[in-house]
């Protein structure tokens, strides 16, 4: 190795702990963006609760649709979970360390948790296809064995895909100073501190990416043209309308979800852009999972009703009172 390069000892960081430069250096901004932060998150969390909250306590929503959809709101608590506190942290205190053990484990959570969506999406998308095209043989094909064994296999899917990568960027040499151009520890600055080439790793990192990502919009674009051609042979307008108005909430919320991770991650290569990517990982760990409970819930008057009717249970007088 040429004198200078990454694999020079004298380049190795003693230090301990990774440096997140986060988002913005500037101070009244942290605690401004700090107070916007904290409510989006509880507000996230209140309403991916209220979704499995309703789906547990109404028969009419203990369907395999709402199954899948309240297996998908406790994945997306999971997953602004594994992020947001410790950018509230940050933002609160200005502290940027974070240890080498916490930064591992995030990522390592950041992607099991966000592949396991991938493919929950895309099994939704079957779900639905297999309602609309296959209403007759539904209820024998999507039986609770069956979901859950497809809840099942995409964690472990989910868990054999990315074990070990993630293993495999622990075990990387780091060179530098610790600092990661990022508000979590994601793999394209980890990569960039390493002292050999990860070339094979990001290698793996794109084939991962395809496998999963591309993988599963082909299968949600195939679920959703049989659907269409389904629709378009109903005799009937309202029909129609009903059918889809069961699709164009998942539509939304595949494409924000689908959409924000091929921009971040499906590309040979994982170095530059990373503004770009910091952007739109806020946008995908922060905004997204606030947006799906209420795109779920704003478009479906099956939710609205039961929402309804469990509000008017609560404040219904228990009776008088007897001493």
């Amino acid at each position: 190795m040429p004198p200078g390069g990454h694999g020079e000892p004298g380049n190795h960081s003693e230090s301990t702990e990774f440096i997140l430069l986060g988002i913005t250096d500037l101070r009244g901004l942290q605690l401004l963006l700090f107070a916007v932060l904290l409510p989006t998150y509880l507000l996230t969390l209140l309403g991916n609760l209220l979704i499995v909250a309703l789906s547990l306590a109404d028969r009419r929503l203990q369907t395999p649709m709402y199954y899948l959809l309240r297996n998908f709101s406790l994945l997306e608590m999971g997953f602004t979970s594994d992020i947001t506190p410790q950018v509230l942290s940050q933002l609160l205190t200005g502290h940027k360390a974070i240890s080498p053990a916490r930064c591992f484990l995030q990522m390592s959570l950041y992607f099991i948790l966000g592949t396991v969506e991938s493919f929950l999406l895309a099994v939704m998308s079957v779900d639905r296809y297999l309602a609309i095209c296959r209403p007759l043989r539904y209820p024998a094909l999507m039986t609770d064995r069956v979901c859950l064994g497809l809840v099942l296999g995409c964690w472990a899917g989910g868990f054999l895909f990315l074990t070990g990568p993630c293993i495999w960027v622990t075990l990387l040499p780091l060179c530098g100073p610790k600092v990661l151009n990022h508000f979590f520890c994601d793999s394209t600055p980890l990569l960039g501190l390493a002292c050999t080439e990860p070339r094979l790793l990001q290698l793996l990192a794109f084939l991962i990416a395809v496998g999963s990502l591309a993988g599963g919009v082909a299968v949600t674009a195939a679920s959703y043209l049989c659907i269409i051609r389904a629709l378009l042979r109903l005799p009937s307008a309202s029909g129609r309308r009903k059918a889809f108005s069961t699709c164009s909430s998942h539509i939304l919320v595949v494409s924000i979800s689908y959409g924000s991770c091929i921009i971040m991650y499906l590309r040979p290569t994982q170095t530059g852009r990373l503004d770009l990517n910091k952007g739109v990982a806020f946008f995908n760990t922060v905004v997204a999972p606030l947006l799906n409970p209420f795109i779920y819930c704003l478009r479906n008057e099956l939710v609205h009703q039961v929402s309804r009717e469990v509000l008017a249970k609560g404040r219904a007088p228990s009776g008088p009172l007897r001493l």
